[in-house]
């Protein structure tokens, strides 16, 4: 797992880049920092770095969301959208092994409340992310 330094780093690239080279809104560049720190501070949370029943770790989902997000972020709008695609299908079955581990009663109820309200959130932006990506894409 990558260490926290490392991680601030490369989010101060990834919003420079937006800033500078994408031209994104002051707005838009704060959500972005909010949610992806929020996110990366959920790692940090001792339920996370559990194994579900499934034997897959929650806690590399996180990280590989975070990574697919930013890889996103970096890519030629071309690459975009399998990208943010992936991310989303990472993030389903983040949810599901999250859901999963509460009704095994592995991680408690204000735990799993805590973990699953940004994870919607994250959700929804992704979502929009990919529809935009979507309407925007060229017809086959």
């Amino acid at each position: 797992m990558a260490k926290t330094g490392d991680f601030a780093q490369h989010l101060g690239d990834f919003l420079s880049y937006l800033e500078i080279t994408k031209n994104r809104s002051k707005k838009t560049i704060e959500n972005y920092d909010f949610y992806l720190r929020r996110f990366a501070a959920l790692l940090h949370i001792n339920a996370i770095a559990s194994i579900t029943p499934d034997g897959v770790k929650i806690d590399a989902l996180f990280t590989e969301i975070i990574e697919l997000i930013l890889q996103a972020g970096y890519s030629a709008k071309p690459q975009k959208l399998p990208v943010v695609l992936r991310a989303s299908m990472k993030l389903d079955a983040l949810k599901y092994f999250l859901q999963t581990s509460w009704e095994m009663k592995m991680i408690d109820n204000k735990k799993h409340v805590r973990l699953s309200g940004p994870l919607v959130v994250i959700g929804k932006m992704l979502g929009g992310w990919r529809k935009q990506l979507q309407n925007e894409a060229p017809p086959e």
